[in-house]
């Protein structure tokens, strides 16, 4: 049985405008890439250990939407959003990502780009999730959320499923 590489998750922020998230995977591109991108999988690691998916709707192509909601363990509703611009299967998604939330526009206007690459070496994916602001406060909105505690949980999560599908 393979280990998780639990909490391995690197963030760094390359640019006034940029978060880079990298983290390798004990799985192929082309299962990591599938616990991302199945919603059945979606559900079982996106709300890390904070509550519970009640719906991923995926519409995995180039102009298709996807939708993320989940109940915190609090009891409120958190749910993001966007439309995919690029796929290349296995390989690499470009998205909006956003947060809805009292005020946030309906569109994706001014939204976060979200790049994940998927490359393998030696049966091992590293992932990397390059996420584009407009602005350094919109970036440093983010970071300051806490954001990084919950998508550590995630990752550990995306990979024990990712290793299961082998």
């Amino acid at each position: 049985m393979a280990v998780t590489s639990s909490g391995t998750a690197t963030v760094t922020m390359p640019t006034d405008e940029q978060i880079l998230i990298t983290r390798e995977f004990d799985a192929p591109r082309h299962l990591v890439y599938k616990a991302w991108t199945t919603p059945e999988l979606v559900t079982r690691w996106w709300s890390g250990h904070r509550g519970g998916v009640t719906l991923a709707e995926i519409d995995l192509r180039v102009g298709g939407k996807w939708r993320y909601v989940m109940v915190a363990n609090g009891g409120f509703e958190v749910a993001f959003h966007g439309v995919y611009r690029e796929i290349v299967p296995n390989e690499r998604i470009v998205s909006t990502e956003v947060f809805e939330m009292p005020g946030a526009p309906a569109g994706d206007e001014g939204a976060p780009l979200n790049i994940v690459t998927f490359s393998e070496v030696d049966g091992r994916t590293t992932l990397t999730l390059l996420v584009q602001c407009e602005t350094k406060e919109l970036r440093d909105t983010i970071i300051n959320s806490g954001m990084e505690v919950g998508m550590q949980e995630q990752m550990d999560l995306l990979e024990e499923i990712a290793i299961s599908l082998g």
